[in-house]
């Protein structure tokens, strides 16, 4: 499903990111990225949503090499992409239902099939009685659950989320993760950056570890020590 093959990344200046970074994740998997800040964890999950294309190496995502990709075809991979950010990135003015509804709008989802949709997918994150709040009368747990239910909204294959619990309490955090299992037990193949190590260790999923853009130790189990990864 997703194969990074020596995969590096180099910004303007000189900061190389990644260097020769390598591993694969397989179809149905949930799989954590975790390290230090700055470790190249967002750079990461940048090049598997094609937001930054590598400097080198390859990647593969369900059989298709996204260097063969072109700028106008962008659009549509990212459809096979559920992103979620630890921000949101919600627009404020607009109710949770609209913010929802925004990746089918865009990919010209026939109005009538729209609240169906959109219904389904907040029922998912426990907020379809939320459908008509303005994002910023929700706490910050929920807002969080508007951003799962959009990135899910079209039936993206995969789901990468990066820090996603960076704001919220133990509790939330788990609850979240907990939510991001049952999206896994569907067939959804996860990818979740976190810096959480007692988090991941809790929830005893596989992991690879980043340190200063490498990739450190071998893809080991969730029941390893995360800290020594």
């Amino acid at each position: 499903m997703i194969q990074f093959s020596e995969v590096s990344k180099r910004y303007a200046g000189g900061n190389e990111a990644l260097s020769g970074v390598s591993f694969s994740i397989e179809r149905g998997e949930m799989v954590f990225l975790t390290g230090p800040s700055g470790a190249g964890k967002s750079t990461l999950l940048k090049l598997l949503a094609l937001i930054e294309r590598p400097s080198r190496g390859q990647i593969i995502v369900n059989g298709q090499n996204l260097s063969g990709i072109r700028r106008r075809q962008i659009p549509y991979y990212r459809r096979t992409v559920g992103v979620i950010f630890q921000d949101h990135k919600l627009l404020h003015e607009r109710t949770v239902f609209d913010n929802v509804a925004i990746p089918l709008t865009i990919a010209g989802v026939f109005y009538k099939d729209i609240p169906r949709r959109v219904g389904a997918a907040l029922e998912l994150v426990g907020l379809l009685h939320k459908e008509r709040a303005l994002p910023l009368a929700l706490s910050t747990g929920e807002q969080q659950r508007v951003g799962i239910a959009r990135a899910v909204i079209s039936r993206p294959p995969i789901l990468i989320a990066d820090e996603p619990t960076g704001n919220l309490d133990p509790d939330l955090s788990y609850e979240v993760m907990q939510l991001f299992q049952r999206l896994n037990q569907v067939g959804i193949t996860v990818l979740v950056a976190s810096h959480d190590h007692n988090l991941i260790r809790r929830l005893g999923q596989r992991y690879l570890s980043l340190r200063a853009g490498r990739m450190v130790a071998p893809e080991l189990q969730g029941g390893h020590d995360a800290e020594h990864a």
